[in-house]
């Protein structure tokens, strides 16, 4: 293990990372498995045991709401810390008709704050060391849902995604944060399950794990694994290919079975970035359709509004064009008005609006005649060609701030509409 390790956790983890040469700060306040009152026997009961086999470890029976006392402890005690591992737990099982706000409240204190206390009082030793290990624990209850546990599942998932945010913000600085969802036998799980399944679900077949996410060489970082009896798996989120164009209750009828099609080319996103791909796809088009007949084109306003000079007026033109030829069919599908503001180089800058609200839809030069826009995109002159020339990633343009928005995003998604009739009718 890194030198000077040390870990907060059950038994069977605690013996194994001091049998590892960890130095180990076992917490526990001793309470029951419903969180009610305290012992120093357990935590004193693990230190004794790896003191008797020559291990380094330290108790501390203070509660996890309370971080920053069991961090406190480990560095009056060894200096520093390496390694935190997340695991105290209670129950509060009831179903959500008979919880109560007491129910409610101390599976958020001890599960969701506690993993936040420990680790926020933790967290400026590791930053500024540029070392850190963190564990946290979760459940399948949290992943899935389970009855009579709306409470617990909540803070278990709670755990997941603050997991997942530590993992970024704690990388630079080799910070590496993993969660574990795991079934295993323990105080809280005795009064539930049988004795056989209890030996089958030892937590000594979950320990090797955590002890190896907490390991200096382990490069994990982000990770979601559930285990037990021995089996180890990761996890990840599943998105469909999805539908486009959802813009009342019967297209999205219409639509459900397409949308919940998790065989048609799904995508596996890691990130915030990636959970939006298809929002912003909608918001970039797609490629250029097939060239068709060709229809009568009336002129857009384009130069106007500041925008003299600016590449992106030929869009404008485009668009303009397009909803001429197909403005009642494409004010159906997008309802709203965009205003489009332009930055090009030397100062140059535009804005067009572009009104798929009223009447059969119109192209202008400037900021709406009346009223306000439903949505405001700003975007550089070079930006906006290269998206539309199919160069530049929507996504990539959006979280970068290379593309700011503001307003009805649901109007957003239609953008696509709109772009992709200027790209058919610039092929026309």
């Amino acid at each position: 293990m890194h030198p000077a390790s040390l870990y907060f956790t059950g038994k069977a983890y605690a013996l194994l990372f001091a049998s590892r040469g960890a130095k180990v700060v076992v917490n526990d306040l001793g309470g029951s498995h419903h969180g009610d009152g305290a012992s120093s026997r357990p935590a004193d009961d693990v230190v004794a045991q790896i003191k008797a086999a020559g291990g380094e470890a330290v108790a501390n029976y203070d509660s996890v709401e309370d971080g920053g006392k069991i961090i406190k402890t480990a560095v009056d005690a060894f200096g520093k810390v390496d390694i935190v591992v997340n695991n105290a737990g209670i129950l509060r099982d009831v179903s959500f008709a008979k919880m109560k706000d007491g129910d409610w409240d101390i599976i958020y204190r001890v599960h969701l704050k506690g993993a936040y206390a420990v680790t926020k009082a933790a967290w400026p030793t590791m930053r500024a060391q540029r070392y850190g290990r963190i564990v946290n624990v979760a459940s399948a209850a949290g992943i899935y849902g389970n009855f009579g546990q709306a409470n617990y599942s909540a803070m278990k998932l709670g755990i997941v995604g603050f997991t997942n945010t530590l993992a970024r913000e704690g990388a630079k600085r080799n910070i590496h944060a993993n969660v574990i969802a795991p079934i295993a036998g323990s105080r809280m799980t005795a009064t539930v399950l049988p004795p056989d399944l209890l030996e089958a679900l030892k937590p000594e077949f979950v320990s090797p794990v955590v002890a190896y996410l907490a390991h200096e060489s382990c490069e994990e970082n982000g990770g979601l694994f559930e285990l037990g009896a021995g089996w180890v798996g990761k996890n990840r989120w599943q998105q469909t290919k999805g539908a486009f164009g959802i813009d009342s209750v019967e297209a999205a009828r219409d639509a459900w079975d397409t949308i919940c099609d998790f065989d048609d080319a799904p995508t596996y996103p890691t990130s915030t970035q990636d959970a939006f791909g298809p929002i912003m796809k909608s918001l970039g088009g797609a490629k250029p359709a097939r060239k068709k007949k060709a229809a009568k084109k009336a002129p857009a306003a384009s130069g106007g509004g500041g925008g003299s000079g600016l590449k992106s007026a030929a869009i404008f033109d485009a668009i303009g064009a397009a909803v001429a030829s197909q403005g009642a069919s494409l004010v159906k599908k997008v309802k709203g008005i965009i205003q489009f503001n332009i930055a090009g180089a030397g100062g140059k800058s535009g804005t067009w609006t572009v009104d798929l609200k009223n009447g059969s839809g119109s192209v202008n030069a400037g900021p709406p005649a009346q009223g306000k826009a439903d949505l405001t995109i700003a975007v550089k002159d070079a930006d906006f060609m290269s998206m539309q020339a199919g160069k530049l990633n929507p996504q990539s343009a959006f979280m970068s701030g290379k593309i700011k928005i503001k307003g009805n995003m649901g109007l957003a998604m239609k953008l696509g509409t709109v772009l992709n009739a200027a790209k058919a009718q610039a092929n026309l």
